[in-house]
């Protein structure tokens, strides 16, 4: 299926690596120009000659801490001002943070919720009015398995991530009069640069392949692989467009069979 999204334009938190690259240059393949915020401005350097080598017409890279309420306003009026309207946004900024429950800090929750679930309300309720009064919208919450079946040390992540769950219900019936489509995607075990970093620090003696298939073995994963970051980027690209024009206010396991919780 060639799916194209000419001429839209998506704003992506967690841009710079990982799955929000993949996201960004799925997205610009597909014709729409994109908007990309991350920390560090190296990193959103050179994702941007990246997207663009992808076939982006227009991208927009902008460093911004998104637990800071007043910097993530004014990151989303410059992705606005850049590129004249939001129509697609995917809150995917935040990595996995999980430990025993009792050695677990107040700050440590306020911080995860405040990066997972606070940056994606704050930057939910900036783009909805527009896409509301266009009477066209995307928002996508990328989430984990977890969130739908915790383990006993999956917090904070875990239940940071359940509350994306909900906010993704509560956006999908308020957006839905007014075609706005607002879904989740659940990140199962899937390429990205969280491994990479982890198998440099481990240094095992064996090939990065052979690392992440005993990850999969050891996750007992029903599909015997990892994912790859283009097949979570394309379902994400499905749901950003026409195709995906019927689907709102689901939660989409992308984990190759691993959640118990369908």
């Amino acid at each position: 299926m060639d799916i194209r999204i000419d001429g839209k334009c998506a704003l992506i938190t967690g841009g710079s690596q990982g799955l929000g690259k993949g996201m960004a240059l799925k997205i610009a393949e597909a014709g729409a120009n994109v908007a990309i915020i991350a920390r560090g401005q190296d990193l959103l350097d050179v994702a941007k000659e990246e997207i663009k080598a992808a076939g982006g017409q227009q991208v927009v890279t902008i460093s911004c801490d998104l637990m800071d309420p007043a910097a993530t306003a004014d990151a989303f009026a410059v992705a606005e001002a850049e590129l004249g309207q939001v129509d697609i946004l995917i809150n995917n900024a935040g990595t996995s943070k999980a430990g025993p429950f009792l050695d677990i800090t107040d700050q440590e929750w306020h911080d995860d919720f405040e990066l997972k679930l606070f940056a994606a309300i704050r930057l939910a309720r900036l783009a909805l009015p527009a896409m509301q009064s266009r009477k066209w919208g995307r928002i996508i919450n990328v989430l984990n398995i977890g969130s739908k079946a915790p383990a006993a040390n999956g917090a904070p992540t875990a239940v940071a991530r359940a509350a994306g769950l909900a906010l993704t219900k509560v956006l999908a019936n308020t957006g839905a009069p007014d075609n706005v489509l607002v879904n989740a995607l659940l990140v199962g075990f899937i390429k990205s640069g969280q491994w990479e970093r982890l198998y440099a620090q481990k240094q095992p003696d064996q090939e990065y392949e052979d690392f992440l298939q005993d990850m999969v073995d050891a996750r007992n994963i029903p599909l015997g692989r990892i994912g790859e970051t283009e097949e979570f980027a394309s379902t994400a690209l499905f749901l950003a467009s026409e195709a995906g024009g019927y689907i709102t206010g689901a939660a989409i396991n992308v984990d190759g069979g691993k959640s118990p919780v369908v």
